[in-house]
C-alpha cells in the first residue's frame, strides 16, 4: 500500500496531525502499535489546557502552547468534544512563592498570554472558598481550561478516517527503509510505503528515529501518578489549582474534569521502563499530601481509582518538531510532554503545513472538519430520550448504571470509524465502566456486546488488546 504520509503514533498529536493532513490532497496512514488510539501518554495525563505562562519565552513550548490553547475551543466545537474554559490559579503559600507568581506573570506576558492577574488572599478565597487558608496569593489565568484528552484523540481519529485517512492498529513499527524516494515502514508482518513519515511515537520517539539512523533524540520517561475522585467531589473546586512549579514540572494539581470528577496529581519520577505505569501506595500518599496542601478537605473516601502515565521528557526541555537531519522527509514530533495536549492543535497544523509546503499539496476541497456529535444519553432531557428510544430501542437499555450509558451508545462506539475493539476502548468512548463501581456491573455486558458486534467469541475479547483477555475458558 502506498501513502503520501504515515503518522506513527495515534496519541493526541498523531491523531490531530492525521486529521490536519487530510485537509490536503494527501493519502494518509495513521499507525498505532496498540489496539486503539490514545493508549500512551494521551490516556493518562492531567487533561489541562494550559494558558502558557510558564514556558520559556521564545521556545516552541511557549509559542505552540499559546496558539494551541487559542485553537482548542474551535477544534473541540468541530469535533463535538467537551471543553470547559474554567481558568487556572497558581497558589502561593509564602512571600517567596508570591515572587514566583510575579515571575510567571512576566513570562506569560512575554509569551502573549492574555488576562493574567495576581489575586491577593481575599480575592483568592472568595473565588475558591475551599482552598487552604495558608495560601496567600494566586496567579489567575483566564484562558486555561479542561478537556478530555482521549475523547479529543478519538474524535480526531474518527474525523481523519472520515476524511480519507486509514487507521492501522496493532502496527508496532520495527523497521523503516529508505530507497531514495520513499520509505518502507514495517512491523515485521506487514508493510506500507510512504513518501513522508511523521514520528509522533511519544516515549518511543527516540527509538523510531533511530530506525532511520537518527540518534539525536534521548527520551527520559517521566512517570506521573494520579488519583481520581467520585463526582461527589467534583464541585469542591471550580478552577484548575496548581502549586508553584519546580524543575520536575508543574507539580500536583487539584482540578475538576469535564465529566464532573476531581483529579489529583501528578507525581514526577524519571524511570527507565517505558511500559511501567504501575501505581504505588507510597507515591499516591505523597500525591494526596500535596493535594491537601491546596485543598485540605480532599477525602480518600471518594477516590474511585488511581492510574499512572508516562511523558516524554527531553534534556533540552522543549519540543523538537521538524525535519530530521538524517532525512528531510522524516518529521520528528518529539518531547511532547506538558503542555503537549494544550499545544496539540498547533503542533498538528505546523507539521501538516510543513509537509504540504514541501510537496506542494493542494487543499482537499472535500475536507469536512465536523465530526458527527455522539449520543450522550446522560445529558439529554426526558423528551429527547423518548424520541431517541422511539427511533432505536437500544438507547432505552441502560448498560452502565453509574454513568447512565446505554446499549445504543456502546454500539455506536464499536461501529464508529476507528471504533472500539476492546473493553477499554468502549470505556473511553462512552464512559461505561468509569463510574464508582468501575465496571463491576456493566463489564460483562460490554464484553457480550463486543463479541456479538465483532462476530467473535467471548474468549477473544480483551481489556486493552494483546493478551489482556477478560475470559479464558468456560467453566461448568
Amino acid at each position: 500500500m502506498m501513502f503520501d504520509v504515515a503518522v506513527i503514533g495515534a496519541g493526541v498529536v498523531g491523531a490531530l496531525t492525521a486529521r490536519e493532513l487530510t485537509k490536503f490532497n494527501l493519502k494518509v496512514a495513521l499507525l498505532e502499535k496498540c489496539n486503539d488510539v490514545a493508549m500512551g501518554t494521551t490516556k493518562a495525563n492531567s487533561a489541562i489546557v494550559h494558558a502558557g505562562f510558564d514556558a520559556v519565552p521564545g521556545s516552541l513550548k511557549a509559542k505552540l502552547n499559546v496558539k494551541g490553547t487559542a485553537m482548542m475551543p474551535e477544534t473541540c466545537r468541530e469535533l463535538h468534544v467537551p471543553f470547559k474554559n474554567i481558568g487556572s490559579l497558581v497558589l502561593a503559600f509564602c512571600e517567596k512563592e508570591t515572587e514566583t507568581l510575579k515571575e510567571l506573570r512576566e513570562k506569560g506576558i512575554k509569551n502573549g498570554v492574555p488576562g493574567l492577574e495576581i489575586y491577593d488572599s481575599d480575592k483568592l478565597h472568595s473565588t475558591e472558598p475551599n482552598v487552604s487558608s495558608e495560601a496567600v496569593a494566586a496567579l489567575w489565568a483566564p484562558t486555561a481550561g479542561i478537556v478530555c484528552p482521549y475523547e479529543l484523540t478519538i474524535a480526531a481519529a474518527e474525523n481523519a478516517v472520515k476524511n480519507g485517512a486509514e487507521f492501522f492498529r496493532n502496527f508496532a513499527v520495527s523497521k523503516i527503509d529508505w530507497d531514495g524516494g520513499e520509505f518502507t515502514v514495517s512491523d515485521g508482518r506487514k508493510e506500507i510505503k510512504t513518501k513522508y513519515v511523521v514520528n509522533a511515537a511519544g516515549v518511543y520517539c527516540d527509538e523510531i528515529a533511530a530506525l532511520i539512523g537518527d540518534n539525536s533524540l534521548s527520551v527520559i520517561s517521566r512517570k506521573g501518578e494520579y488519583m481520581l475522585c467520585d463526582k461527589s467531589m467534583g464541585t469542591l473546586v471550580s478552577h484548575v489549582l496548581f502549586q508553584c512549579p519546580t524543575v520536575m514540572g508543574k507539580g500536583v494539581l487539584v482540578t475538576p474534569t469535564v465529566d464532573g470528577n476531581l483529579i489529583l496529581g501528578p507525581s514526577a519520577t524519571d524511570i527507565e521502563d517505558k511500559e511501567n505505569v504501575a501505581t504505588t501506595a507510597e507515591i499516591l500518599a505523597l500525591v494526596l499530601e500535596k493535594a491537601r496542601k491546596s485543598v485540605p478537605s480532599v477525602s480518600t473516601r471518594e477516590v474511585i481509582t488511581s492510574f499512572a502515565g508516562l511523558r516524554a521528557h527531553l534534556e533540552c526541555d522543549d519540543f523538537i518538531i521538524g525535519k530530521s537531519e538524517k532525512n528531510s522527509n522524516f518529521i520528528n514530533a518529539a518531547g511532547i510532554e506538558s503542555p503537549g495536549l494544550s499545544a496539540s492543535p498547533a503542533i498538528a497544523e505546523m507539521i501538516a503545513g510543513l509537509i504540504a509546503e514541501d510537496c506542494g499539496a493542494a487543499a482537499n476541497p472535500e475536507f469536512c472538519p465536523v465530526r458527527e456529535e455522539p449520543v450522550r444519553f446522560r445529558h439529554m432531557s426526558n423528551e429527547e430520550r423518548k424520541a431517541l428510544i422511539a427511533k432505536n430501542p437500544a438507547y432505552g437499555r441502560i448498560v452502565c448504571r453509574c454513568e447512565t450509558i446505554t446499549e445504543g451508545e456502546i454500539l455506536d462506539a464499536i461501529h464508529a470509524p476507528a471504533g472500539a475493539r476492546d473493553v477499554d476502548g468502549v470505556k473511553r468512548r462512552t464512559r461505561a465502566g468509569m463510574g464508582r463501581c468501575q465496571g463491576g456491573f456493566c463489564g460483562s455486558k460490554v464484553v457480550e456486546l463486543l463479541a456479538r458486534e465483532l462476530g467473535t467469541d467471548l474468549n477473544e475479547i480483551t481489556k486493552f488488546g494483546g493478551d489482556s483477555k477478560i475470559l479464558y475458558e468456560r467453566t461448568k
